[in-house]
């Protein structure tokens, strides 16, 4: 029911992307918004454009001051609705009770996340947003993935063999361009 593949691709599906380092801004009398997010590996960006594409919401390359790559939207009238739910005045903030949904987390993990190496995910964090961490990890608890939070990063982790096995349902199979080795796998026993 939550799986990512359940359904068609859909505008809100792009809150994975503000989950991690996403950033949402409304523009002139906010009948306008615009979506960008700052990679952590720039390898990432075919990827994440593509699975932006199907949304319906194509996004650009971009450098920012620091020289590092960028994914945005142009300002657009059809992100209005995602950015009021995710912003509060300024800043942004997960909305409450929101649920984390395969499609979303789809998107987080093709944008920031990662294996941590010992088995478990690591799904990256805003360090600009920490009022959204612990919100974060409620909803990924809802979802049946109750994460640990780590501070080096900061990021949600993750692990244990249920745990895993949940999320490599939830995301689905590798998406076209993504690097197989960065995506979930469930490295558990098969049953017999």
């Amino acid at each position: 029911m939550f799986s990512a593949e359940a359904r068609p691709p859909q505008v809100s599906d792009l809150a994975g992307l503000l989950c991690g380092p996403g950033q949402i801004a409304r523009f002139g009398a906010g009948d306008q918004a615009r979506l960008s997010i700052v990679l952590p590996d720039p390898a990432r960006a075919p990827a994440v454009a593509t699975a932006c594409a199907a949304t319906g919401i194509p996004v650009t390359t971009v450098r920012t001051e620091s020289g590092a790559l960028a994914l945005r939207t142009a300002f657009r009238c059809d992100l209005v609705g995602l950015a009021k739910a995710w912003m509060r005045d300024s800043a942004k903030c997960v909305p409450e009770g929101w649920q984390l949904d395969g499609a979303a987390l789809r998107m987080w993990a093709l944008a920031a996340g990662r294996p941590d190496g010992r088995g478990g995910y690591l799904l990256d964090l805003d360090p600009q947003a920490p009022e959204t961490h612990l919100p974060l990890i409620a909803a990924a608890t809802r979802a049946g993935l109750p994460p640990a939070r780590i501070g080096s990063g900061p990021a949600l982790r993750i692990s244990g063999t249920r745990r895993v096995a949940r999320l490599v349902e939830l995301v689905g199979p590798v998406p076209p361009g993504a690097a197989t080795a960065e995506w979930p796998r469930y490295w558990g026993r098969t049953a017999s």
